[in-house]
């Protein structure tokens, strides 16, 4: 631990610039008209995440797809790597079209024990800022060992209640192979069938977490005709390509509860917004 420790307060800085071709290619992975955002136009909710991205060169990969640790992050002897929840603030408005700066922070490396072994939560720390506003970041990344037996979620009963918003969307192939390619994401879990079933022992494709948080953002923003303030999210158990996902959300004044259900009905995201 007293090496991982040296790693906390790291920092990382990236600069790009908010595209509007990103934008409408990830308003198309959502089935959504791309022409609706040009420049100028404040980026929606998460859409920060196809900006400032690590470009590592192929040579630079882990077998899993992701950059190899050691640089930015440690070199956790702990093979498999998953994307657990986040906490975000919106201040102000980041614009399509303007130049935005990344830096990006290592807050904590906390060992823990899990019920299938040791793992390690790593929290980073993103500040996506231009000119007119800032995104305020927490990433909590789960680094756990590989499995040696396969994936099999134990069924559960989904949560009770009805909320005001619902409604379904069945991630495919070509879905997960866009978000990818727009947010950079050379995880195969997400692509590449073999190694999924093959290696890290799930049943299919992985939807992504991420994109789960952005349909959820999506909901609340577009149902309620009203810009994001804060918005957190933790994934709570894998959903898979080709298996309908419900989405729901119950508005009370400024506030939204928001979750997504799996084709069984179990929670798989839960997530709460203010709106502005």
């Amino acid at each position: 631990m007293s090496e991982w420790a040296a790693w906390v307060g790291r920092t990382d800085e990236v600069t790009d610039r908010a595209s509007a071709a990103l934008a409408g290619a990830m308003l198309a992975t959502l089935d959504r008209d791309p022409r609706t955002l040009g420049e100028g136009d404040p980026l929606p909710p998460l859409f920060h995440w196809m900006h400032c991205r690590e470009l590592a060169p192929g040579s630079r990969l882990d077998v899993d797809g992701h950059q190899k640790r050691g640089e930015f992050l440690p070199a956790l002897p702990l093979s498999r790597r998953m994307w657990a929840g986040g906490r975000l603030r919106f201040e102000g408005s980041v614009r399509i079209g303007e130049s935005i700066r990344r830096r990006s922070t290592i807050r904590a490396i906390t060992p823990k024990e899990g019920r299938s072994g040791p793992l390690v939560l790593v929290t980073v720390e993103h500040r996506i800022s231009g000119a007119g506003g800032d995104i305020i970041e927490e990433q909590d990344l789960v680094f756990l060992e590989r499995p040696t037996e396969p994936l099999r979620l134990p069924r559960v009963a989904g949560p009770e209640g009805d909320m005001a918003w619902s409604e379904s969307v069945t991630p495919d192939a070509a879905m997960l192979f866009r978000f990818s390619a727009l947010t950079f994401n050379a995880h195969r879990i997400h692509y590449d069938r073999d190694y999924a079933r093959g290696v890290e022992l799930y049943p299919d494709l992985v939807v992504h977490g991420p994109l789960t948080a952005l349909l959820l953002a999506d909901l609340a923003t577009r149902r309620s005709g009203r810009s994001l303030r804060t918005l957190t999210f933790r994934a709570r158990r894998p959903m898979f390509v080709d298996r309908p996902i419900t989405i729901e959300g119950d508005p009370m004044e400024r506030e939204v509860s928001l979750r997504a259900l799996d084709d069984t009905g179990a929670l798989t995201m839960s997530a709460d917004a203010t709106l502005a």
